[in-house]
């Protein structure tokens, strides 16, 4: 994935191209999804950041700072609080179900909305008085589609350079690269209108580096899409750290988070809840997690009753039908709890002890998985 490493002529920022340009998205779209987070000049300072300022200090091996970040929609705070510090290079991941303030706090320190409280610096600029500074070093893409449907896939590059600052035959080349990279070659000169939702969604990513940015926030990149789509996706993710950029990924997969993220937070109700490595938020939930696979489906809802009567826990139901979990910090208890299966007339086809999952620490931290629905969503509350 070449075309992934650099703009053409091997530069980030093409000729004629200051920090905080204005984009086709800002300019002509309208809309709040764009691709480049860059917008009218900054807001000013009206929330006074003299109380966090000291706290954040200088640290330029930061990708992103923040300090009591708060961001509120009438009586909801979709960001209650934040604390935050990613380190440059690799993935960091923002996890969470629907609602929780992941989509709003990437949205804040992109600079396309401004806090109410606490503050935030992103590769070293603050993101209100230094707003123009951040957009000329950041992309985003949002949940849902940028780009032109009415345009071809290389007619939306071509654009998107032209606009940046590429003279036409360096935009070309540059719409041709990442059309190679990305796998849509064959669809160069096709509407966007007709390609797939994974194929659409490498087109998003493709049109927000068409400038490679030092930092690319991406929210739910994999919403919606099938396993092989996912998996293309977060082939791309890997190929943008593997060149230097680092990404903000906010997800609520749990399984995208394992795979992708260095380091993971998770939020839920807007504040941040636990942070680590996946290892570490596994570990701290207890030293394991118990596996139980049963021959009737139909049967799940009273082994789930058992076992939480029994191991006096949360159980989490897999996406398997036949399939549930449950945190264990004692084993003796384990073989009790099979036993009470077995003396019900459930049927155990198979169980194991392992590490817990992500999904097991999410719920033993929330107490509800997380890809459920929450009505406190800051799209909602706008």
């Amino acid at each position: 994935m070449g075309g992934l490493e650099s703009g053409a002529g091997g530069s980030r920022r093409p000729p004629g191209r200051a920090a905080g340009y204005a984009t086709p998205t800002d300019e002509f779209s309208g809309s709040t999804e764009s691709v480049w987070a860059t917008g009218p000049s900054d807001p000013g300072n009206e929330f006074g950041h003299t109380s966090w300022e000291w706290v954040l200090g200088s640290h330029p091996d930061l990708a992103t700072e923040a300090s009591g970040l708060v961001k509120t929609f009438g009586k909801v705070r979709a960001v209650d609080g934040i604390d935050l510090s990613v380190r440059t290079g690799g993935v960091y991941g923002f996890l969470g179900p629907n609602g929780a303030g992941k989509t709003t706090a990437i949205r804040v320190l992109a600079t396309l909305l401004p806090p109410d409280g606490g503050g935030a610096r992103v590769l070293g600029h603050d993101i209100v008085r230094e707003a123009n500074a951040v957009r000329g070093r950041v992309s985003l893409t949002g949940q849902f589609a940028s780009v032109d449907e009415d345009l071809t896939g290389m007619e939306n590059l071509v654009l998107l350079g032209r606009l940046l600052g590429y003279p036409r035959t360096q935009a070309k080349k540059r719409a041709g690269e990442l059309l190679d990279a990305f796998g849509l070659t064959d669809a160069a000169g096709r509407q966007v209108k007709t390609y797939s939702g994974g194929m659409r969604r490498r087109l998003d990513v493709a049109a927000s580096i068409v400038v490679r940015p030092d930092l690319i926030f991406l929210d739910e990149p994999t919403t919606g899409l099938d396993p092989r789509s996912r998996n293309q996706v977060w082939d791309i993710v890997r190929a943008l750290v593997s060149t230097g950029t680092t990404v903000l990924l906010t997800t609520q997969y749990l399984d995208e988070a394992d795979q992708l993220a260095d380091r993971i937070a998770v939020i839920d109700h807007g504040k941040i809840i636990a942070e680590g490595t996946s290892g570490e938020l596994k570990a701290s939930i207890g030293s394991g997690a118990l596996h139980v696979r049963l021959l009737d489906p139909g049967q799940r809802g009273d082994a789930e009753r058992l076992l939480a009567e029994t191991l006096g826990v949360a159980v989490h139901l897999d996406s398997d039908p036949a399939a549930l979990s449950a945190r264990i910090s004692d084993t003796e208890r384990v073989a009790h709890a099979l036993a009470q299966l077995s003396r019900s007339g459930v049927v155990v086809t198979h169980f194991a002890l392992g590490q817990p999952s992500l999904d097991e620490v999410f719920l033993a931290l929330t107490g509800h998985p997380a890809e459920a629905d929450d009505d406190a969503t800051e799209e909602n509350a706008a």
